[in-house]
């Protein structure tokens, strides 16, 4: 095995701390893919600490696999949550192993890493210096400064035990609130302070942001027997600026609608519910056909190219094999498919 040094034996003589985690002895591979790509975070299995991370090259077509791994001769860790580019890096959060990995997106290489968290969800940069943390099991959003990688703060979330994703308007960070609860909070990013919150039906799952200044979010409703309750799912549209619902489109009760996304230009929202949905955002009323069919699978997650339109569904198949990913244009036809990792769930474009 090639010796890792400098910063790469320092991020991993610090994370051997995480004992629960198996990290090598493997071997290194060299990538270098400076084209076009996209990010897919394989979650894995809860506790199993088999999470990897999957690079699609757009203009090839071709699909490489545990890249983290095979550059880095450490594993992810465990529950790949969320992947997001910023200042030409890579910050992959990896929510029940606490820590969130900074690479290079064109050598996969571990960069730096972000320790001291509870169980990150999600990462959003306020600027070069600050960027806000979510996590599903402290009650406060985590500040830290980008450049150091370290922690630098707090913002209390009151009594809101956990928060999710996370979309920014001039000042004002909007985050829904998944676990038990029914709200949008707002945050003001200049004071670092909670300052409202918006309420919508039970547990939002999804937040976007559209080129009108609208929020988007689905609620999942609940589950039978729930002690905070059970209705139907829905989706809302939020005005930003006034932080109020303009509308609620309400599915049935047998409907299981997830993983909203927005077109390149914002104004096409995507969702997943049995098959893939869309509908312009200005629409008064859900789509009555299905975009992309139902192929009797488990769709998990989903992506929209924001250059060229094509759509990405990620298949969870049973949760326990690789899953598969299928492109379709914008069209809606298939173009291919590819194996991935266990439980795909989030994209990340690399233009």
């Amino acid at each position: 095995m090639r010796r890792v040094s400098g910063i790469m034996g320092a991020v991993f003589a610090a994370i051997l701390v995480w004992g629960c985690m198996d990290y090598g002895p493997r071997y290194e591979e060299e990538f270098s893919m400076p084209g076009n790509g996209l990010f897919i975070t394989n979650e894995g299995n809860f506790m199993y600490g088999n999470a990897t991370l999957s690079y699609y090259d757009i203009e090839s077509g071709d699909v490489e696999n545990e890249v983290f791994v095979r550059t880095n001769a450490a594993k992810l860790g465990d529950v790949a949550q969320s992947v997001v580019i910023y200042d030409d890096k890579g910050y992959i959060v990896v929510n029940n192993s606490g820590v969130i990995f900074e690479i290079d997106i064109d050598t996969f290489k571990v960069t730096g890493m972000i320790t001291g968290l509870t169980s990150p969800r999600y990462i959003h940069f306020v600027n070069d210096t600050k960027a806000y943390v979510t996590d599903l099991n402290d009650a406060r959003i985590t500040i830290i400064n980008p450049q150091t990688r370290q922690i630098t703060g707090h913002i209390d979330m009151g009594d809101h035990p956990s928060t999710e994703q996370m979309v920014q308007y001039d000042k004002w960070l909007f985050v829904n609130c998944w676990s038990y609860d029914n709200k949008i909070l707002v945050v003001d990013t200049e004071r670092d302070e909670m300052v409202d919150e918006i309420e919508v039906g039970l547990q939002p799952i999804e937040l976007v942001l559209d080129a009108n200044g609208k929020l988007w979010t689905i609620t999942d409703g609940g589950y039978e027997g729930s002690p905070y309750g059970y209705e139907s799912p829905a989706l809302y549209r939020i005005d930003a600026a006034t932080r109020t619902v303009e509308h609620c489109f309400s599915f049935g009760t047998d409907d299981v609608p997830s993983a909203l996304e927005l077109n390149g230009a914002g104004d096409m929202l995507y969702f997943i519910n049995g098959a893939v949905w869309r509908m312009d955002v200005t629409d008064s009323e859900l789509p009555d056909e299905p975009f992309v069919e139902d192929r009797q699978t488990k769709y998990y997650g989903l992506g929209i190219d924001p250059v060229t339109g094509e759509i990405y569904v990620a298949d969870a198949v049973d949760y326990q094999q690789p899953g598969k990913i299928y492109r379709y244009s914008a069209e809606g036809e298939l173009q291919d498919s590819f194996t991935v990792g266990v439980s795909p769930g989030e994209f990340c474009f690399k233009y």
